[in-house]
């Protein structure tokens, strides 16, 4: 089923020693994206400002986002930006940071603390014992950091972002920020991600990748970059543009209005409530297993909610998939249909026998036409599932499909329905203070 992309704003977050210009040769190459890197505290342009553990600088970066107003964004973290945006998706998978699609993750410091050897933990922070990094002790760092030597120019300025880092905030990273312990809070998140490393990184390469930060992440893919060490951004820029352009794209799924995501995080909606829509609201996985179904099943059974529900970017099959494989439906069947899943499995592989092929590879005309002939019962021939029962069958789809539908915030905004907004966490609840018809209140997102 073809599924037009929207693509997300990209938030970059840079190493610590590093700044937004980090990913100058990255963003080049992504042209076709709404990049936005940032500062953290005590770095690059933000050498003056404060704020520097962990949660201080997701409280920073989480106002820059919502300055920005995006109402679907990726993040991109590297080392210790890849730490902070871990603490932003589960943020946002709480309702308290609407609309992420995807996490990029490269060579990052993971929740819990960081495995970085004490006689260089010890090393680096002596560095800055009597001010800023040095430039002897700025090259050493960038070295120690990188596969191969670096273009003169994009040596010199990651050299430079060492110097003027602000040295309580380099200090901060290594004493306390590096050691903060986020793994319990952070749990395991459903954001898609794609986990990355150089092939020839130490401390944060591809197997403390996997066993620290792969973990926390539901859905994610690992990546390794050849030619990389630590410094994956500058080392080989096009490399990591390609990475976050194909994670970008996987993720371009079903945006909600930033009017919307604005009432989601105000204080008209619970944090229940906010949390349950935040989880509506994340992005497919593009590389969803079926749990109950086939895969050919899942293909049909996309092709023929594809003909009920004409929209894009939310995979309804593969939300119903899920939902039969925990059981979380809407609680009843017809008595004359089996089981859920054993009802499902038996309709798609009579809509292939009715198509004496493969139902999904019909065009969208006659597909059409058959599902009509569903309707009127119209055939003899023995099939898994009597006429009789595919004209229910079809119409516990239809009720599945618009259902989990209507669920999602992004519809939500396009029918206008904004009955979740009522009351938030106080004694008493807003409510609506109108109620004629055609009447909106100063509060409610305009249609």
């Amino acid at each position: 089923m073809g599924r037009e992309v929207m693509r997300p704003t990209l938030f970059f977050l840079h190493a610590l020693g590093g700044s937004a210009r980090s990913w100058d040769a990255v963003i080049a190459q992504l042209g076709e994206f709404d990049c936005r890197p940032l500062d953290l505290p005590g770095f690059g342009a933000a050498s003056s400002a404060t704020g520097f553990s962990v949660e201080a600088m997701a409280d920073t970066i989480a106002a820059q986002i919502r300055a920005h107003g995006t109402d679907r964004w990726m993040l991109v973290g590297h080392s210790m930006g890849g730490k902070v945006a871990t603490i932003l998706a589960r943020r946002s998978e709480a309702g308290r940071l609407p609309g992420l699609a995807g996490i990029v993750l490269m060579a990052a410091s993971p929740p819990s603390p960081e495995p970085i050897d004490d006689e260089r933990r010890a090393t680096m922070i002596r560095w800055v014992m009597l001010g800023p990094v040095g430039p002897e002790d700025a090259c050493e760092f960038v070295d120690q950091n990188i596969a191969a030597p670096l273009l003169p120019a994009v040596y010199e300025a990651a050299v430079a972002d060492v110097q003027r880092a602000d040295p309580q905030a380099w200090r901060a990273w290594l004493e306390h920020g590096s050691r903060e312990d986020w793994s319990d809070a952070v749990g395991r998140l459903a954001t898609p991600a794609m986990i990355v490393a150089g092939a020839e990184d130490g401390d944060l390469g591809e197997a403390n990748q996997r066993k620290l930060n792969m973990p926390h992440y539901a859905h994610a893919r690992f990546e390794s970059i050849a030619g990389a060490a630590h410094l994956l951004p500058i080392e080989q820029p096009e490399s990591v543009a390609r990475l976050v352009r194909n994670h970008a794209d996987t993720v371009g799924q079903a945006s909600v209005r930033a009017d919307y995501a604005r009432l989601i995080a105000s204080d008209r909606v619970s944090a229940r409530t906010r949390a349950t829509l935040a989880e509506r609201a994340i992005a497919d996985d593009p590389d969803y297993l079926p749990k109950s179904l086939t895969m050919p099943q899942l293909e049909n059974l996309r092709a023929l909610v594809d003909r009920v529900i004409p929209q894009y970017g939310i995979d309804l099959a593969a939300r119903i998939d899920a939902q039969l494989t925990t059981g979380d439906g809407d609680g009843w069947r017809f008595a004359a249909l089996p089981a859920d899943a054993e009802a499902y499995r038996a309709g798609l592989d009579t809509l292939d026998a009715l198509a004496n092929e493969t139902f999904a590879k019909l065009e969208g005309e006659v597909r059409d036409a058959l599902l009509h002939r569903i309707e009127a019962a119209d055939w003899s021939a023995k099939t898994p599932l009597t006429p009789e029962q595919m004209i229910l069958w079809f119409e516990d789809v239809r009720a599945d499909a618009v259902r989990l539908w209507l669920a999602h915030p992004a519809t939500m905004a396009r029918v206008g329905y904004d009955g979740f907004a009522i009351g938030g966490d106080g004694i008493r609840k807003q409510g609506y203070a109108l109620t004629a018809a055609d009447e909106r209140e100063g509060w409610e997102p305009a249609r």
